[in-house]
Parts: structure tokens; C-alpha cells; sequence
């Protein structure tokens, strides 16, 4: 860095490139770290508990979303320092394991790391530090143990895990009705619940939201729910003892997978085009049929020729039905996971 003059008297500062980005070490460093997971925390500290309130997070797309949830919050806020992404990690972590408190683990290490700033400034090192902590929390799960309680439930008896999951939601949007609620949530969990492996698989229990309606309007449904639509209006809408046929291919004539160009130079060939083409529909709807099938549930679409076969042949059907949904479908009927028309039997 140097010193120089213009003509007139007045000092310029000359800077090499890059001299005036200095880089923080030592204390400085871990001070600048601390604060920045300190801001982070401050966000959250006043959604924690009961009466935590709820932060309104605008995306630059517009879109608006209003949540106390820590791990919904710190994923909106796009934060860019290192160390305040470690908190948004940690967050996204206790969401994944245990799905409760992600707000805490945010508030609780912000406040660690602000007692530490104080040891710091006494000299201590941060090893020294750390490995207190590590001792600390050693105390804290022995004293946690030490006071926790155990109780015992059973398939006719979900009262105690009914009780366990209100006071969950007391800090939620939903604490208004958080007992209708919780006995949803503990009897959907129950329903795919392995009890002897002790194993939950939450793949198997899936939210559905309308817009409209009120909370109370909430309910359990032992099935599984797809938003689709019979493929014709006259289809019959309701369906006793179904017999669901899944295909994972399309229910129209295969498509050539190279570029072509048909030319139909008379009225007959393309009455025969037509013919061969509803020939192929009838022997798919007949396969369907002979497998003993009232309701096609379809991963692809059709075309009108095919949907109005399949009315007249009084066979109900569904399309555009997801992957996930086909897959669930099998799982729940015990079917296989979709199969070809020449596969059915």
C-alpha cells in the first residue's frame, strides 16, 4: 500500500489487488463463525414452543409460506455463510430421524455456541471446549434416562401413544384440534406399523390436501386415495368387489420408434387402417376381460376409439395414474407391480 498526491494536493491510497480481503484466523475467525450461527438461531428462537409464532417466508417466485416448523424455515431462507448451512444441515437431519424438533436442535446448539464465545474469551481452548460439551451431554442423557417414564400399549390399547403425539402438535397450526389429529396420525401408523420387527414404514402412509374445507374435515382413509377421474362420464362410479388390472404400457397400438410417412391414397385403405386399429383395441380389451378384470388402472393414456370400447364392454378404467400410485396399488391388492397386456392371465 502506498501514499501518493494528484496535482492539487488531495491523497490517493494505491492498494494491491487483493490487499484489501484479509483473511480472519484465530479468535476473530471463530467469533465471525459464532455470530454467524448465532443470527441463524435468532430467527428460530421465536417460534420455539407452545406459543412460538409462525414467520410468513416470501419465495422469489411469489409464492408464500407460513410455517413455525424450524426445518421448513431454514430450507425458504437460502442461507449462504458455511458455518449457518451446518445449522440448516442439522435441521434437515432431526427432520429425517426423528421428525420433531427441528426448531429445538437450531435454538439449543445456537445457544452452546453462545456460551462458548464466553469460554473463549477466558482463554480456553476450543478443544478444551468441545470436549466439555461432550462430557455435558454424557451427563444430560444419564439425567434424562433417570427421569424418563416407559408405559405399555398394545394394538386395543393406542391411548398413551394418542397422548405422546398432542403434545407434538400443540405448537403446530393444527393445535386447535390437535386431538382428532393425533388419533389420525396414531391409527395411520398403526395400519402399516410391523409390531413384531418394530418397524414403521412411512412410505406407506400418504398426506392428500384440498384446498377449501375446514380442519375438522380431516379423515383416515384404510385404502389408498388417487385423484383421477373414470376415463368416460358413463363409466359406473362405484365398483363392489373389484378385480384391478394395473398395466404399466400404453393401451393403444405400439408406435414405431423411427421417423416414418404413411401415405392412404384411397377411402378403403384407410377404412382398413381404422378396422386394423379397433381389431387391436377389441384383443386388448377382450385379454383384459378373459382375465376376469372389472377395472383397468393404467399408467398411460388412451385414445377415444379405446375409451369408448371399453365403456361398451362395460369395463370401467382409469388413466394417467402415477408410478407411485400403480405401486401402492399393487402393495395394498397383493398384485404384481403392473404388467404387459400379453403377460395377463
Amino acid at each position: 500500500m502506498s501514499l501518493v498526491f494528484d496535482e492539487y494536493g488531495r491523497p490517493f491510497i494505491i492498494m494491491r489487488e487483493g490487499q484489501q480481503e484479509q483473511r480472519l484466523k484465530g479468535l476473530d475467525a471463530q467469533k465471525a463463525n459464532i455470530q454467524a450461527a448465532k443470527s441463524v438461531c435468532n430467527v428460530l428462537r421465536t417460534s420455539l414452543g407452545p406459543k412460538g409464532m409462525d414467520k410468513m417466508l416470501s419465495s422469489p417466485d411469489g409464492d408464500v409460506t407460513i410455517s413455525n416448523d424450524g426445518a421448513t424455515i431454514l430450507e425458504q431462507m437460502h442461507v449462504g455463510h458455511q458455518i449457518a448451512k451446518l445449522l440448516v444441515d442439522l435441521s434437515r437431519s432431526q427432520d429425517n430421524e426423528i421428525g420433531d424438533g427441528t426448531t429445538g436442535v437450531v435454538v439449543l446448539a445456537g445457544a452452546l455456541l453462545e456460551q462458548a464465545e464466553t469460554l473463549l474469551d477466558r482463554g480456553i481452548h476450543p478443544m478444551r471446549i468441545a470436549d466439555g460439551f461432550e462430557r455435558a451431554c454424557t451427563i444430560a442423557t444419564e439425567m434424562l434416562a433417570s427421569a424418563s417414564d416407559s408405559f405399555e400399549y398394545s394394538v386395543g390399547d393406542v391411548e398413551p401413544l394418542v397422548q405422546t403425539a398432542m403434545t407434538t402438535l400443540s405448537s403446530k397450526i393444527v393445535n386447535r384440534v390437535h386431538r382428532p389429529m393425533a388419533q389420525i396420525a396414531v391409527d395411520a401408523v398403526m395400519a402399516v406399523a410391523d409390531l413384531e420387527r418394530k418397524d414403521v414404514n412411512l412410505d406407506l402412509i400418504k398426506v392428500d390436501g384440498k384446498v377449501g374445507g375446514k380442519l375438522e374435515d380431516t379423515a383416515l382413509v384404510r385404502g389408498i386415495v388417487i385423484d383421477k377421474e373414470m376415463s368416460h362420464q358413463q363409466m359406473a362410479k362405484e365398483i363392489v368387489d373389484a378385480k384391478m388390472c394395473i398395466l404399466t404400457c400404453p393401451f393403444e397400438p405400439p408406435k414405431p420408434k423411427t421417423k416414418h410417412k404413411l401415405e392412404v391414397e384411397d377411402v378403403e385403405t384407410y377404412r382398413e387402417l381404422l378396422e386394423t386399429e379397433r381389431q387391436y383395441f377389441l384383443d386388448m380389451v377382450h385379454k383384459v376381460k378373459a382375465s376376469g378384470a372389472n377395472l383397468v388402472i393404467c399408467q398411460w393414456g388412451f385414445d377415444d376409439e379405446a375409451n369408448h370400447l371399453l365403456m361398451q364392454h362395460k369395463l370401467p378404467a382409469v388413466r394417467w395414474v402415477g408410478g407411485v400410485e400403480l405401486e401402492l396399488i399393487a402393495i395394498a391388492t397383493g398384485g404384481g407391480g403392473g404388467s404387459p397386456l400379453f403377460f395377463l392371465s
